[in-house]
């Protein structure tokens, strides 16, 4: 097919950069034909749509990423190696929040509340949630096991679906993406505002975002790498002890990712951008 032509794993670790464009152009066309073919159930549609473009793109890197782990033996060489394809589904997911983040803010009040309808409700249910000061201790419980939970769900897609963990991401990007729009929406005053607004709002965001998108990714690896394995039957060999390590080394490499970005939402967040 066209759209998953356009790149592979090899390529795509030589030129990561370009996967944020790739990631751009998958979103995009995903809230074009939603809004055009399903344009009331389009909040939905357009994350189903992206992901169906990525997952060849998805499940390539998962298995490279496999036959990593039964030819190197040497713990760090192969974080190195995971630490190619993580940067480029990064730019991948980048574009995905920018194409929704963008849409949100120039697409008409009247379109916009449809295709990010879910989105918004999300949104405004999680703040729900942060009530008062949001620099103590509970909302960092709150806000680290909210976190936790979609690590776990992102781990658990990717085992039992392969790339299914790019459900869960794209999903996270779309809100991200809104919430970014509102905020960004907030501070526009008038045509020149739009140069520091967007850029503000993305910031605001990505200090602590980058740290959770990362955790996810590297969760999404984990799991990936594993259900790569037990396709393979790798699992009755002697390889699989350290697929097995890799993977668990990986899962812990996310909590840490999450508790530190955990901190940085409730501590440094708010004072950046109050």
């Amino acid at each position: 097919m066209v759209l998953e032509s356009l790149m592979f794993p090899s390529k795509a670790e030589h030129r990561p950069w370009e996967l944020f464009f790739l990631g751009f152009l998958y979103a995009s066309l995903g809230i074009i034909l939603s809004l055009w073919i399903f344009k009331s159930e389009s909040s939905m549609v357009m994350v189903l749509l992206t992901v169906v473009a990525c997952i060849p793109l998805v499940y390539m890197t998962f298995r490279r990423e496999e036959a990593k782990d039964t030819l190197i033996d040497e713990e760090r060489t192969l974080l190195k190696e995971h630490g190619k394809a993580l940067k480029f589904l990064m730019y991948l997911f980048f574009g995905f929040i920018i194409a929704y983040a963008l849409w949100f803010i120039f697409l008409p009040e009247n379109i916009s509340s449809i295709l990010f309808k879910v989105q918004t409700a999300t949104i405004n249910q999680i703040n729900s949630r942060i009530i008062g000061n949001t620099i103590n201790e509970n909302v960092l419980f709150q806000i680290f096991f909210n976190n936790l939970r979609v690590l776990f769900f992102s781990i658990l897609f990717a085992f039992f679906y392969g790339a299914g963990a790019i459900f869960i991401l794209t999903w996270n990007a779309s809100v991200i993406g809104a919430a970014i729009g509102e905020f960004a929406k907030d501070k526009i005053t008038n045509v020149g505002s739009y140069f520091f607004s967007i850029p503000i709002a993305i910031a605001r965001y990505m200090t602590h975002g980058v740290f959770e998108i990362l955790a996810y990714f590297v969760g999404g690896l984990a799991g990936g790498i594993i259900s790569v394995a037990i396709i393979n039957h790798d699992i009755n060999s002697d390889k699989f002890k350290n697929i097995m390590k890799d993977s668990l080394d990986l899962i812990l490499l996310s909590i840490i990712l999450l508790v530190f970005a955990a901190l940085l939402e409730v501590f440094l967040t708010p004072i950046l951008f109050s």
